[in-house]
């Protein structure tokens, strides 16, 4: 296959000068499972009784519930893939409110609300803020949280 200027590369994410505030994006859902779990627990060493002991009953929950750090990862990964594919320069800050707990076995997706725009004065970058909605297979809002990131501008 020959390489052209003129193909459009998919997965490509969105250049600061391609959104604007009020523009509103929902991810794909995708089911937490069980090897999620085990793999965030062992690589992140929060090896809480409540996520590593499936009939633990001394615990404030009940069911096999994820930490909520895992929840956002799982929401990040799919904005990286998509969103901010190739544009993304940092995640400058973040704020986090946890409304419900997610269990394995949960279906979860986000709602992205872009706030601002905010064109930095060199390096063709902005900083865009947003706020994420993350809700179950029920639509119940598991997760809130706000990201403030650097991304790239067209080239």
């Amino acid at each position: 296959m020959q390489h052209t200027q003129n193909v459009i590369l998919l997965g490509q994410g969105f250049y600061w000068q391609d959104i604007s505030p009020g523009q509103r994006f929902r991810t794909h859902r995708r089911t937490v499972t069980e090897s999620d779990l085990i793999g965030f627990i062992n690589v992140t060493g929060m090896l809480e009784a409540i996520f590593i002991d499936a009939d633990y009953e001394h615990g404030a929950m009940r069911g096999r519930p994820v930490p909520a750090a895992l929840t956002i990862g799982l929401i990040e990964g799919m904005l990286f893939q998509t969103m901010i594919q190739g544009t993304g320069l940092a995640l400058l800050e973040m704020g986090l409110k946890t409304h419900l707990p997610v269990e394995v076995g949960d279906k979860i997706d986000a709602i992205i609300e872009v706030q601002e725009v905010k064109p930095t004065s060199k390096g063709n970058r902005a900083v865009v803020t947003s706020q994420v909605d993350v809700r179950n297979q029920r639509g119940e809002l598991v997760v809130f949280y706000t990201a403030k990131r650097l991304l790239a501008g067209r080239p």
